[in-house]
Formats: structure tokens, sequence, C-alpha cells
């Protein structure tokens, strides 16, 4: 259920509307744009849409036919811009985020942070919890390595996103991180998403590797159900049939996830190739497409990292990568 407030339309009418939706069972949901209040509800029962369109106030009413309600773009038409500080992800810039897939010891994540604000980045990733498919891997540093990530980001200005596992990480999490990310294997972890609902602070939900668009866009609904609307979608690439490449990165999700969703899209190139020497060209190609920002992996010696060398672009590498991506994105009307 969807209803588009009248340019003007008062406080009062607005809660008449939002009233009104209460008596038939919706959960509402609001969003305030530059000239229209929209009233999605959730839930509920049967109704004649006219009912709401005779409504003093109303513009007009309709029934949201996806199974994803909030995430439409219906429900926000201009787009969700996430503001973090000075930092707008989904708006003209495009957002660039980097570091090493995993927090190793101090030294290295002060480096890190040390490239990625020379090169102009404006946040910092780093793993400190990491979800590994053999359990004799490298698994993270936990909190120690939180606070060094947090006091490296500090140092240089920078913002900071890292995986969180579960929910009962969340608490712990909120203390260090600006943007909190959810991993690909933890995509339709609908415990941990219902959790991620109830915080205020952005999440970076990443698209499953073997997720539909569809599937993205209703794992984003229960957070956003959940009352937190600052969510950013990544698309990191899905498994098909080929070998060539790590993962397959989906480029032509960007475009369809803009059109379908107000939610901002990121594209991780690092782990939709699995090769360093491919993330360049899928960098260039996710802004190209529309991306709202860039996710990928830089490690002052990638040969040498404890995780994902083998993806990661070195000093040298990321610098040049940074420039063609100011190029990329000018061409299409857009800043680094």
């Amino acid at each position: 259920m969807l209803v588009v407030m009248q340019e003007g339309a008062t406080e009062a009418q607005i809660e008449h509307v939002i009233a009104r939706l209460v008596e038939l069972g919706f959960d509402v949901h609001r969003s305030t744009g530059v000239i229209h209040t929209v009233l999605g509800g959730v839930g509920g029962n049967d109704f004649d849409p006219s009912l709401f369109e005779v409504m003093d106030g109303v513009k007009e009413a309709h029934r949201i036919v996806s199974p994803y309600k909030l995430a439409s773009r219906n429900f926000k038409p201009g787009g969700t811009v996430v503001k973090i500080r000075e930092v707008e992800i989904g708006g003209n810039r495009v957002v660039m985020m980097a570091g090493p897939c995993s927090i190793e010891n101090h030294d290295q994540i002060q480096r890190c942070a040390e490239i990625v604000a020379a090169s102009g980045a404006q946040v910092i990733r780093g793993g400190a919890f990491k979800p590994r498919s053999s359990p004799y891997s490298f698994q993270g540093m936990g909190e120690e390595g939180l606070k060094i990530l947090r006091e490296a980001a500090d140092a240089h200005g920078l913002l900071v996103v890292s995986e969180v596992m579960d929910q009962t990480q969340i608490p712990l999490m909120l203390g260090y991180c600006d943007i909190l990310q959810v991993g690909a294997r933890n995509m339709q972890n609908f415990n941990l998403l219902k959790e991620l609902g109830k915080v205020r602070k952005p999440i970076l939900l990443k698209r499953g590797i073997a997720a539909t668009i569809e599937e993205l866009l209703l794992s984003a609904e229960y957070i956003l159900a959940g009352g937190n609307y600052e969510v950013i979608l990544c698309e990191r690439g899905i498994r098909s049939f080929e070998t060539a490449t790590r993962n397959t990165f989906d480029v032509s999700a960007i475009p369809v996830v803009k059109k379908l969703s107000h939610l901002p899209m990121v594209g991780d190139p690092s782990h939709g190739t699995g090769r360093r020497d491919m993330v360049p060209a899928m960098a260039r190609a996710a802004i190209a497409a529309g991306a709202d920002g860039i996710l990928m992996e830089v490690h002052p010696d990638p040969d040498r990292a404890m995780s994902d060398g083998a993806q990661t672009l070195d000093e040298p590498q990321f610098r040049e990568l940074m420039t063609q991506l100011r190029g990329i994105a000018t061409a299409v009307g857009r800043s680094v």
C-alpha cells in the first residue's frame, strides 16, 4: 500500500491518513521527500485505494504489487542518500571504499589507511571477523582489530566499514564502525537482518553468491521493515559455471537495481572477479553502469596478505585506478 500526499499537505492531514492505515492493520513507514510525503503501508487487510484518494491532503493511493514494499523505487522515487558525516552515498559523488580483506596488525592497517586517504577515498574497509571457507584459515583479530582500524581511520579522516557476522556482535561493532557490512554468506540470515533493522547506523548489504536481485531486495526489506532506512546494496559477484574468475561480476545488476529500488548501490570488483588484474576493468564498468560507490581491496604487500591477496591491489595499482575512475565518473556526469 502506498499513499502519496499532496504538496503542502499539513501534518494533521498526514497523521489522519496514518491513523486510518493503522486501523486497517498496516505497519506504516513514512518517507519525506523534497515535495511529497509518501506513506508506505506493509501488511494490512484488503482495501479500495479510492478510500484514501478522497481523504484531505492525499494526491494518490496505490497497491504495491512487488513483494518488497519499502525497498521499491515507488516508496521513494527520488532515491535514498545515506549521509555519514560529510560523506553522501547515493548522491552525485561516487564514494570510494578500500582497504585490506583482513586486519592483520597495527602497522599494516596504518599503512593501508595512508594509501586509502592519499588516493582520495573516503572509507576504509577491513575485516576483524572473517568468514572463511576453511576452519584452518585466518579468522581475523576480533575486537583488537576493530580498535586499530578505528584508530587508523580517525588519524586519516576516514569512515570505517567492517563485517558483522551475527547478531551477538552488533553492540561491539556499533562502537567502532560507521557502516556495518553484511557479507554474501549472511544475506539471508534473517535473524541478523531483523536485529540490524533496530540499529540506527548504515548497513552495507552484499548480494549472496547465488541470490537473485529480487532476493537481495527482499533481504533489504527485512532491515527497512525494522525501521532502519539507511541500507546500501552491494553487487559482489555471483557464482556461475564460469571458472576463469572467482565469481561472475554482474554489472547489469547495478542499473536493474537502480530502476527497481531507491537504495544506493555499490560494486565490489575484488570479490566479483577474484583477480587483481581484472579489478580495474570491473571498477570502471561499475561506475559507467551507475554504481554509487566502489568497494575494493588494497594492501601494501598483497602477495603476503593473510587473506584474498590474489584479488587485492597494491599501492601503485590503486593510485592509477583512482585516476582512471575520476575520468569515468566525469564522463557519466558524476565525480569521485
